[in-house]
């Protein structure tokens, strides 16, 4: 086997693949990568399966060492990475030589990078997925839910295809501001009018309190005029909206259910590209029809045909 010793880590850098499901049932939650595209192309590019097991890092302030020669593949976020200080950009595999280190310093475009190695890296699987939810202490290394540490050891078994990069035209591009997609949920009726306008009419800043579990956005407070609400499931990308009228969009992490009435759901595309904003950057959001939102998910995934 492999391995990458890690010198340098965050509380914000997991082992992730494409997540638990089947188990909400249990109030146990989905976990995952939070930019699924990005994890996939990740993938691609050595011939993986696409929901292998990758790191996730977000935000950067994290290194490896080679223990010996790997070949390995990077999507997503530019975080400055950088080969024995020589510049490594996102969306290609490449080669990592003996004792050779690959840091990722810090943001130039987008927030979670995903490093891939063939066959995906090693790590137990608790309830169907290796995938790291530190709340409920599941997944990751060990199984137990801790993110990566100095120290740590991560392992792999695979060799990988030739090097190669994910082409131009399918790379998102983090730098565009596109509108988020909306489908609407159940209470968008009970919402006042002018709420529904500025909803989809205005700005809306990502505020730092973002995890895993969730993103709330700043900007007019939208009025619920509906009766209170008895506590029900909450799927991924929900957008719900507390007594404060600012909404949260519940990502990856979230609780499986609660009592807050809902705009509706981010589409899978429209959270992928919210995964990769920073706090503080404005987006917009836009409704769209489901029909609409699958057509347009079912095309993105024939890309990896």
């Amino acid at each position: 086997m492999t391995r990458l010793t890690v010198e340098a880590s965050t509380p914000l850098c997991l082992l992730q693949d494409a997540g638990r499901f089947g188990v909400r049932h249990l109030g146990v939650t989905q976990g995952g990568a939070a930019d699924w595209c990005s994890m996939r192309w990740a993938n691609w590019l050595l011939g993986n399966a696409l929901d292998a097991v990758v790191v996730e890092i977000t935000l950067g302030g994290f290194a490896v060492i080679a223990d010996a020669d790997c070949l390995l593949a990077l999507a997503g976020a530019d975080l400055g990475a950088q080969i024995d200080g020589q510049p490594l950009a996102p969306w290609r595999s490449f080669k990592l030589a003996k004792g050779q280190t690959l840091r990722f310093t810090q943001p130039v475009l987008g927030a979670r990078a995903y490093l891939a190695a063939p066959a995906g890296f090693a790590a137990p699987k608790v309830l169907g997925s290796s995938a790291t939810v530190v709340r409920e202490e599941l997944g990751g290394l060990d199984g137990m839910g801790f993110a990566l540490s100095k120290g740590a050891t991560l392992g792999y078994s695979g060799n990988g295809l030739a090097l190669r990069e994910v082409p131009l035209a399918l790379r998102p591009d983090f730098a565009t501001n596109t509108p988020l997609d909306l489908v609407l949920g159940a209470q968008i009726g009970q919402f006042s009018g002018l709420s529904l306008f500025d909803v989809f009419n205005s700005a809306w800043t990502l505020d730092s309190r973002a995890d895993r579990m969730g993103i709330r956005l700043l900007g007019k407070a939208l009025h619920y005029q509906g009766p209170p609400m008895i506590s029900e499931g909450i799927p991924l990308g929900a957008v719900q909206v507390p007594p404060d009228g600012q909404p949260i969009v519940l990502l990856n992490d979230r609780q499986t259910i609660g009592g807050y009435p809902r705009l509706g759901a981010l589409t899978p595309l429209a959270l992928a590209r919210l995964a990769q904003c920073l706090p503080g950057a404005k987006v917009r959001l836009r409704p769209v029809m489901q029909d609409v939102a699958h057509r347009e998910h079912v095309g993105y995934l024939q890309r990896f045909v």
